[in-house]
C-alpha cells in the first residue's frame, strides 16, 4: 500500500489545512475568527470554506447577532474523519523518511 494514499487533496492547501485544525480543537469558529486567525482575505477565505463545504466537511449556520449577520462553520462528522486520515497520513509519511 502506498503510503500517500490517505492524503487528501482538499486539505492539500494551507488554509484548509488551517481551517480544519481550527475547528478539529473548536465546536465552531465564526468567518470573522477565521479570518483573523488565519491572517486571509474575505475573498480567499470563502473560497476554501466553499471548497471543504462542498465537499461535506464542514457545516454552516447562518444567523443573526443582534442586527449582524454571522457565519458560524463547524466541522462535520466526516471533515473529522477526513481530516485525522489525512493527518495520520501525513505523519506516517514523515517517520518513514
Amino acid at each position: 500500500m502506498s503510503l500517500i494514499n490517505n492524503i487528501n487533496k482538499v486539505f492539500d492547501h494551507r488554509i484548509r489545512l488551517g481551517i480544519m485544525s481550527i475547528l478539529m480543537v473548536n465546536d465552531y469558529a465564526d468567518f470573522n475568527t477565521l479570518k483573523e486567525l488565519l491572517d486571509v482575505t474575505d475573498g480567499n477565505l470563502a473560497s476554501h470554506v466553499k471548497a471543504l463545504e462542498n465537499a461535506d466537511y464542514m457545516s454552516v449556520e447562518k444567523r443573526f447577532i443582534g442586527r449582524k449577520p454571522n457565519t458560524r462553520y463547524a466541522a462535520t462528522t466526516l471533515g473529522r474523519a477526513e481530516f485525522k486520515k489525512h493527518i495520520d497520513a501525513l505523519e506516517k509519511l514523515i517517520n518513514t523518511q
